[in-house]
Parts: structure tokens; sequence; C-alpha cells
């Protein structure tokens, strides 16, 4: 099972679990191959690239939306043979609390209004360029109208969250689970979920849709096949994904790593990755990426 990226990150934790539970219902052990590489491209070539046998899957994410926009690779989800969506992990919008609360701010709808009437002045922080957090922005702005200075950092979304925390920028739109440490040591405070849902662990905090903003948005993970696959095994397969959605041991992990579990069948998520190959890249344009 390759997975495009480092041992330990988010990616490679959703699948190592998921891998555990698959095999229980097959009889066997799936074994995880981190190739990483290129901002993910080399383990999502070698997934698209790999024998048709069906010995060989692969754990499929956001990034697979961007790269033929940008130029890096001819790489997109007609690549590849859907399994099944197995997690999502929604941004939020999150904001230092002295600067929430030195202009008033105290939900989304305040929030808006006060980009609204600043535009270009507050400064929102994601990870590196063209990543999932960066882009987060992009959809932020489309959805409510807003201007906002989106700020990147190489190093990734913990140093974001620290210069949000330390007042240096206003906020930034990461996950929950990547800025949870400040927002339960009260520097941060977050404003709204931009899921159909809010987060089990902070059931408090609403989301977009709640407070009149259609902006739904995530980085996403799935299994997947190369194209050519006998559709039998991929039947078999897609049982096997089905049966370890359920299982305890599965959903007790997931709920230590704080990620969400958000299955989808093969057709519901051949759907959903068609459509954000048309989303992605009008958010992407919105950061000026494209």
């Amino acid at each position: 099972v390759i997975c495009p990226w480092s041992a330990g990150g988010g990616t490679d934790s959703c699948l190592r679990a998921f891998c555990e539970a698959m095999g229980k219902n097959l009889g066997v052990t799936l074994t995880v191959d981190n190739q990483t590489g290129g901002g993910g491209i080399l383990g999502h070539q070698a997934i698209a690239d790999a024998n048709t046998d069906g010995y060989t899957i692969g754990m499929i994410t956001f990034e697979l939306a961007t790269y033929k926009k940008l130029g890096t690779s001819e790489l997109t989800w007609e690549n590849y043979a859907p399994l099944c969506r197995v997690n999502t992990d929604a941004a939020a919008i999150t904001v230092g609390a002295k600067w929430a609360a030195d202009n008033g701010i105290t939900d989304l709808p305040g929030f808006i209004d006060y980009c609204k009437a600043h535009p270009g002045e507050v400064q929102m922080g994601g990870s590196s360029n063209a990543s999932v957090w960066h882009i987060a922005g992009g959809y932020l702005m489309s959805a409510t109208g807003i201007d906002i200075q989106m700020i990147t950092y190489q190093e990734g979304a913990a140093t974001a969250v620290q210069n949000a925390a330390g007042g240096f920028i206003q906020g930034v739109t990461v996950s929950l689970a990547e800025a949870r440490s400040f927002i339960e040591s009260g520097d941060l405070i977050c404003l709204g979920v931009m899921d159909t849902e809010r987060n089990a662990t902070f059931s408090d905090i609403p989301t977009c849709q709640e407070q009149g903003f259609d902006c739904v948005y995530a980085t996403q993970r799935g299994l997947a096949f190369p194209k050519g696959v006998d559709e039998g095994i991929r039947a078999k397969m897609a049982e096997a994904c089905a049966a370890a959605i359920a299982d305890p041991d599965f959903v007790a992990q997931m709920a230590s790593f704080g990620q969400a579990i958000s299955y989808m069948d093969a057709e519901e998520y051949t759907a959903y990755l068609a459509q954000a190959a048309i989303d992605v890249p009008a958010a992407m344009e919105a950061v000026d990426l494209l």
C-alpha cells in the first residue's frame, strides 16, 4: 500500500490504521510503503504506475487536484480507479484571541464584516505555498467575498499557528487539530469550521454553514488502484474497505488522532474527485496560484 507522504504524518497514520482493519477482513497483512518526495508527486505517480494485478493500492490525497494546474505533474484523479474515501480534515477560521477582543470580533459574521471594512489588511496563515491550507484561504475569500492576505510558511502549519498565537498575524486557516493546543490555552479562538458537521472534539464551535456562509473545505484521503485492475478484484477490495470503516479498532484509533472518518464508496468518491478538480483550481486562483 503506497503512501505518498512521510511516516508519522496524518496520511500515514490514517492509512496504517485502515490497513490493519482491512487486513482483518482480507486475512492478509497489508504493508505500507512510504514513497515520498516532490510534494507527494512521487508516491502518487508510483500508485498510478503500479502493476494492475490487484496487489498494489495506494492512498491519494487532496494535492492530486493541484498538480496539473500548477504544471508540476500531469497526474489527475483520472489516472486512478478510486476505491473509497477514508478521511477528511476540515479547515477552520481561527484568530488571535487578543486581536479579536480588541476589534469586537466574537463570531464568523463579525470577522467577515471586519475584513470587508478593512480589505487586504487581515493576514491569515496557512502552510507552504500551494498547500492545502494555503488554498483554504482562497476558498474562504471565494465563499464570503472578502479580501485577505494569505501568508505562507514553508516550515508548515505549526509555524503559522505559533505566529497567530503570538500576534504576528491575525489568524490561520489550518485544521482544528493543528491549532488545538493554542485554542485550548486561550491564545486562539476558532470562529468556524469549513465542514458540514461540527467537530466532535470542539462541539461548541459552529460550522461556517451554520453561520450563513457556504464554505466547505477539507483535505481528503482515500484509497485507489491504478487504472486497469480487474473489476472483480476491485469489488472485493471495495467490500473490504466498507468493512474496515466500521471496525471498532479503526474507529478508536481515528478518534485518538482527532481525525474524522468520512467514508464514500467508489462511485461517490469518483464524483467527489471530479468536482474537486473544478473547485480546487478556482480557490487556487483566489490566492493567485494560477
